[in-house]
Formats: C-alpha cells, sequence, structure tokens
C-alpha cells in the first residue's frame, strides 16, 4: 500500500535534512572523481545488512569478474566483515558513500532505500534532478500490487523479477519503459541448490520454522507509552501468539522431539517481548544473531503468511503453510491483490485458524515432511527459471544496458 506525502513527511528527520548539505558538497567532488572510476559499481542492501540478492551479486563480482564494485553498508552493522573481506567497503550514509553515489555508473540495490538517504534520494531521482543508472534487483518475487514500485515513483533502470508470471505482471501494470523490466531470477537463489547434497546444507527433519511478515498499520498506528498494550490488541498479534501458545500443538511437538523456530519480521522485533513463548521447545529467534537464508535452508517446514520467504522456501521444493487470519485488513492497509491467488496458485495450504495451523503441521510431519505433489507441480508451472545461474543473467544484464 503506497504511503501518502503526509505519510512519508511525518518520517523525515533532522538527520536527512542534513544530508542535503553532504549531497551538496559530495556533487562537486564526484564531478571529478567519476573521471578516475568511470566504471563504478555501487551496492547496497540496506544500512545495516549484506544477506540479500545485492550481497550475492557483489560476491560473484569479486569471484567471477574484475569490475571496480563496491558496498555500501555501515560500519557499526554485525554483517560489515562478512562482506569488507570480499573487497572494497564504504561506511552507509557517509559523505563518501554520497560521492561514490553520484559517481557511480551503477547504482545497484535489493531495497528501494539502498541509498546514502532515502528521502533526499527519491527527490533527487524521481523529480530527474540527477541522471543515474539505478537497477533494482529485488528483495523478494512479487505477488501483490505494490504502487510504491511504479515507475513514476522510482524511475530505475532496471527491475529485476524471477519468473514469466511476474515478469508479465510488473511489465504489463508497473508503468516502466519497454525492456527495463527483465526476467532474470533473484541473485540469492543461487545459494538455494545446496540442500541435501554432498557439502551442502542438510535439512532438518525436526525443525519446524514460523516466520510472518510484519504490518504497515503497526508501525505507522502504534506508538507511544501504551505501544505495547496496543499491540497485544492487534489482531495481527492475537493470531500470531495463539499459534506459538497453542498447548496441543507444544505438546505434539515435545512428543516427537520436534524444534519450532520463530522468527517475527525485523520491522517486529521492537514487540517481541510480548509474544508468550514459555516452552523450551520454541526458539524466539531474532535479526542479527539468526539468519533468515539459513533457517530457510535448514528448516524442513515453513509457516507464514503473506511473506516473500514463502517463495524462497518453495524454490526449494519444501512444504509451506499460509496462515492468513486477517487476509482482508493486510489487502486494505498493506498490500493489494495481485495476480497471484494464494489458494488457486500457492504452494502449500491456506489456513486462518491456529487449530487448522496445528492440523497441518501434524499432518505435514506425519508425512515426513514431504512436499505434495500438487505442490510440486505448482513449482515446476511457476519457476521457469531453476538453476544456479541467476547471478550471471544479473551481471550480463546490466553489463548490456
Amino acid at each position: 500500500m503506497e504511503q501518502s506525502f503526509l505519510e512519508k513527511l511525518k518520517r523525515v528527520r533532522i538527520g536527512d535534512l542534513l544530508h542535503i548539505f553532504k549531497f551538496i558538497g559530495a556533487f562537486f567532488v564526484a564531478f571529478f572523481y567519476k573521471r578516475q572510476r568511470k566504471n563504478l559499481w555501487l551496492l547496497c542492501d540496506n544500512q545495516v545488512e549484506c544477506r540479500d540478492n545485492a550481497y550475492w551479486l557483489f560476491k560473484y563480482l569479486k569471484e567471477h569478474t574484475d569490475e571496480d564494485a563496491v558496498f555500501a553498508i555501515s560500519k557499526k552493522s554485525p554483517d560489515y566483515e562478512r562482506v569488507s573481506c570480499l573487497g572494497e567497503v564504504i561506511d552507509y550514509g557517509s559523505f563518501k558513500h554520497w560521492v561514490y553515489y553520484l559517481s557511480a555508473k551503477y547504482n545497484i540495490s535489493s531495497q528501494k532505500l539502498g541509498k546514502p538517504n532515502a528521502a533526499i534520494c527519491y527527490v533527487l531521482e524521481v523529480y530527474g534532478i540527477i541522471k543515474n543508472t539505478r537497477i533494482f534487483l529485488q528483495h523478494g518475487i512479487i505477488t501483490a500490487d505494490l504502487s510504491f514500485l511504479y515507475y513514476e515513483h522510482t524511475k530505475m533502470r532496471m527491475f529485476v523479477t524471477s519468473t514469466y508470471d511476474e515478469w508479465k505482471y510488473v511489465n504489463d501494470n508497473y508503468h516502466y519503459p519497454d525492456g527495463y523490466v527483465k526476467e532474470l531470477g533473484l541473485c540469492r537463489f543461487d545459494n538455494l541448490h545446496d540442500i541435501n547434497t554432498a557439502g551442502g546444507t542438510q535439512v532438518k527433519k525436526n525443525k519446524i520454522l514460523i516466520m510472518p511478515t510484519w504490518r504497515m498499520y503497526i508501525r505507522n498506528e502504534i506508538a507511544g507509552e501504551n505501544s505495547g498494550q496496543l499491540f497485544k490488541d492487534t489482531e495481527y498479534y492475537k493470531g500470531w501468539n495463539s499459534v506459538i501458545s497453542d498447548k496441543k500443538l507444544i505438546d505434539y511437538v515435545k512428543e516427537n522431539n520436534l524444534e519450532i523456530i520463530f522468527f517475527p519480521h525485523r520491522e517486529m522485533h521492537n514487540f517481541i517481548e510480548y509474544f508468550d513463548i514459555e516452552d523450551s521447545c520454541i526458539t524466539l529467534a531474532a535479526w542479527p544473531e539468526y539468519d533468515v537464508a539459513t533457517l530457510l535452508k535448514e528448516c524442513a517446514i515453513l509457516v507464514t503468511d503473506f511473506s516473500s520467504v514463502a517463495m524462497d522456501f518453495a524454490y526449494m521444493k519444501k512444504p509451506l503453510i499460509y496462515y492468513q487470519f486477517d487476509n482482508e485488513k493486510f489487502r486494505a492497509s498493506h498490500h493489494q491483490q495481485g495476480y497471484f491467488d494464494f489458494k488457486k496458485d500457492g504452494f502449500g495450504p491456506v489456513v486462518v485458524t491456529a487449530d487448522e495451523v496445528r492440523q497441518e503441521v501434524i499432518k505435514a510431519h506425519k508425512n515426513g515432511f514431504e512436499n505434495d505433489e500438487k505442490y510440486l507441480k505448482r513449482h515446476e508451472e511457476y519457476f521457469d527459471l531453476w538453476d544456479d545461474n541467476n547471478c550471471r543473467r544479473n551481471y550480463e544484464a546490466i553489463k548490456e544496458i
């Protein structure tokens, strides 16, 4: 759901305004610096993380090409060392980041916000004040109508998609010029092909991953001294807390030596303490101690809602459950319906109560967490790109611009 101008204005901070001065100073420096580094590739996931598509493309560039590539991330990030060992890294939001941003031949990110300052850069880019080549590697496979990613709100030169259905939907509805939307595959998908292989990640048949996405209305509306109680009053909290506090599910998990890992979305981490987790068979996981990609690869089954992580899990041909108890409110306040119908096109059953979640988890466990043929067939039809050449395709497509 697109935010109104007033909502965006409320989120502008004093620090955002200070970036105007950084931009002005960097503009003159970059005028000369770009002559020294004419083929600079600047990559970024977000301020504090390098675990998404930009990181995997950066790793590919450093291991397979001689491109002049630099990664932007905060020096305070727990991921800083992970990426700095690959090549040149600059501090996110710094004056140097602004210079590189204005000098780079390609500005590449997995997030729309992967730039020195989102508020200032939005004005510079969308209103044509600066002309640079921006590549959107994507954060996940799009299934909904995300109006904030329409061309008029991004002016991005290349928009990466991963399946034909996604490509057609974005190409036909997001208003990008011909040839700007590419079906290339997410770079991080290259890392999902070593499941249960020699030397690869082994799926742990006793691990159940519960990973819901967030809700925009919670971030926008719940604040202040009573934010905790307001959060506990939400349908979102009640829906997910009823799953992780389900005594019948917990008893079954314990009797069968299983483990539940509950990983709320990072936007929900401010409220993580309010969830009722009272048994040792449930692990409350949070970033950065737990890595999403590792959990997705290791766990035998996923319980989620509308999260794009479902696509990563389905990509590995593993079983999952969609728990969509607040579908109407989600569509009204977060993401509008797109081309993807979870009941007709999804890769697992769609349920709306905690009881149904328990029943489907038990059913899947009794089936050895083997995926149903129906969903494997849907996988075959949907993922027309299914290989470990995603980084290569992204790299070659960028070079062709």
